[in-house]
């Protein structure tokens, strides 16, 4: 047995261990079968970020202008289509909004765990934010929010589509599609030059994101009230994580807007100043010449 087999059944053994017997209706999916892809993805992610951010330092920065016009309507037609499918899914299996459990609507389970590992995947795609940050020598953009945020959710989302694939799962998921939708399509119009007088609602895209979390925390807390058989402990899991993602997002905005107006009103204060000042030279000017002349 070589290294990486013995990675990879240490890494699995972990994992069954921890969460138990895997959903066997996800069996043969592309990726989930074992961790050892997912995570080391993850791994060479983040090493992109650090090798590739060292490698672009003297480097002139690329523009990458209709890659990311390309990329950001594909990601956004990508998101559309997981929140059409899901709404449909779950609509035509009955599934309740309040909680709902892992085994209770046939083969219509199985056209939601479908969508949902399309939203795994796309969490991989979606790794193509960051390196094209770096390439474009934006490293202002790479948080810690940023990044903790990307190589989560790919993780985290395999775990569920191992172990909850179906079910109460689905929501999450349908709200960040929707908030997908509206982030990829700004991003995509960004590129555009005669577009940005347009996108004066880039502030409120940060709070549509906070309400989503939000919602989420509301949903995953109600099935704790109300219990519908889904794991306790994937519940609260994923209330601890939605609320890492309030602070760290609602720390964003604040930073992010407070430091904005702030600029905003140091600008104005020193528009104030050259004015009062233009003014009393002009005043002075006026005294000067009015008395000259009648001199």
């Amino acid at each position: 047995m070589n290294h990486l087999e013995k990675i990879d059944r240490l890494l699995n053994s972990i994992l069954d261990s921890l969460f138990g017997e895997r959903d066997t209706r996800v069996r043969g999916w592309l990726l989930l079968d074992s961790y050892t892809p997912t995570f080391m993805l993850t791994i060479t992610y983040l090493l992109t970020i650090y090798l590739g951010t060292k490698y672009m330092r003297n480097r002139p920065a690329y523009s990458l202008k209709n890659v990311l016009l390309l990329y950001n309507f594909s990601i956004t037609m990508l998101s559309l289509y997981m929140l059409v499918e899901l709404i449909s899914s779950v609509w035509s299996a009955g599934y309740r909004l309040q909680c709902q459990g892992l085994q209770e609507a046939g083969e219509a389970d199985i056209r939601v765990a479908k969508v949902l590992w399309w939203y795994y995947f796309s969490k991989l795609i979606e790794f193509l934010d960051t390196i094209f940050i770096v390439l474009r020598k934006k490293n202002n953009q790479i948080s810690f929010l940023h990044v903790y945020h990307h190589a989560s959710m790919f993780n985290i989302w395999w775990c569920v589509l191992n172990w909850i694939p179906c079910g109460q799962s689905f929501f999450g998921p349908m709200l960040n599609s929707f908030i997908h939708v509206l982030m990829y399509s700004y991003y995509g119009l960004s590129t555009i030059p005669s577009m940005h007088k347009y996108l004066w609602w880039k502030r409120y895209l940060t709070q549509a994101q906070l309400v989503q979390f939000l919602l989420t925390i509301t949903h995953t807390v109600s099935a704790w009230v109300v219990p519908c058989g889904f794991p306790l402990g994937c519940l609260k899991f994923q209330t601890f994580y939605m609320c890492t993602l309030v602070v760290l997002f609602v720390n964003f905005y604040v930073q992010t807007y407070k430091k904005r107006k702030l600029e905003g009103d140091r600008i104005a204060k020193v528009g104030d100043l050259k004015n009062s000042h233009s003014n009393g030279l002009s005043s002075s000017l006026n005294g000067a010449n009015s008395k000259q002349k009648l001199q």
